[in-house]
């Protein structure tokens, strides 16, 4: 690939989806590509990229921003995080909602393992109100991630990876190579193809908001826009969860305060009082 392609791929990825893409790179770049342009029925990447710099067609542009989106995920990745969401979020919140449903959002899915976690920890809630709801949500930029997603379907490095043995047991079922979550679990939760970068207010608000190791994908200059965007979806005492390493951008410093587990951020008292008022 040459360097006005990284750089056209860089400029399309910046300007419709606010991805970082660095223009050095080139050997992940192709790695990525690479699949795509087989099942496009091209014969190397340079006929991917020549199609794609003569007819700028939307669906080729889109599938390759999916190709070069950061997709890695686990279940129950950053395990402290999700016993913090099991132990003091959901139980809070559950006492604060009463008979209302509790709306939990994994704004970035990937392939599903992030939101199916979140449905489990909440299984295991043992001081959640009685009688309390959930509702859950999982977006994502791929469509291909998507639809592995409401498959509900891994292979066996799958759920090795951060799966607690006592889950796999109790919410999947073996099928020759594969794992299949429950169709409790699948059909508990909804899926949608969301671009962060596009108009949210149509969601509705969100208890509990996950944006977990995804703005080191974004262009920095993005960072502040995406998270005032899900800002204004989340309830006035709800819980965003970034990456335990995750920068939370400055201009949201005023708005949010770190809790006692890394990542997991509430709104500062003055501002929900302020929004009470």
């Amino acid at each position: 690939m040459t360097s006005e392609d990284m750089e056209l791929l860089a400029a399309l990825g910046r300007a419709r989806a606010g991805l970082h893409i660095d223009v050095d790179k080139t050997y992940v770049v192709e790695s990525r590509l690479a699949p795509l342009a087989r099942r496009e029925g091209f014969d190397s990447i340079d006929a991917l990229m020549a199609t794609l710099r003569s007819k700028r067609e939307e669906r080729l542009i889109w599938a390759v921003i999916e190709a070069l989106t950061f997709n890695e995920t686990q279940f129950f990745r950053d395990r402290a995080v999700f016993a913090h969401l099991r132990d003091t979020v959901l139980p809070t919140l559950s006492r604060a909602r009463r008979d209302q449903p509790i709306r939990l959002w994994s704004a970035a899915c990937s392939t599903g393992q992030e939101v199916y976690s979140l449905a489990m920890a909440a299984g295991d809630c043992r001081d959640v109100e009685p009688g309390a709801k959930f509702e859950f949500f999982g977006s994502d930029l791929s469509e291909r991630c998507l639809e592995k997603a409401q498959s509900g379907l891994y292979t066996q490095f799958e759920v090795q990876r951060g799966l607690p043995i006592a889950q796999l047991v109790k919410h999947f079922a073996n099928q020759d190579d594969t794992w299949e979550i429950s169709p409790r679990i699948r059909q508990s939760v909804r899926w949608k193809r969301i671009n962060l970068l596009s108009d949210l207010s149509a969601l509705g608000r969100f208890d509990v908001i996950l944006l977990r190791h995804v703005l080191d994908g974004l262009e920095p200059s993005y960072h502040g826009r995406i998270i005032e965007s899900l800002t204004a979806r989340l309830a006035d005492d709800g819980v965003l969860v970034l990456g335990p390493d995750d920068a939370l951008p400055f201009a949201a410093t005023e708005l949010f305060e770190a809790s006692d587990q890394a990542g997991v951020f509430v709104r500062r008292s003055d501002h929900q009082a302020e929004a009470a008022a």
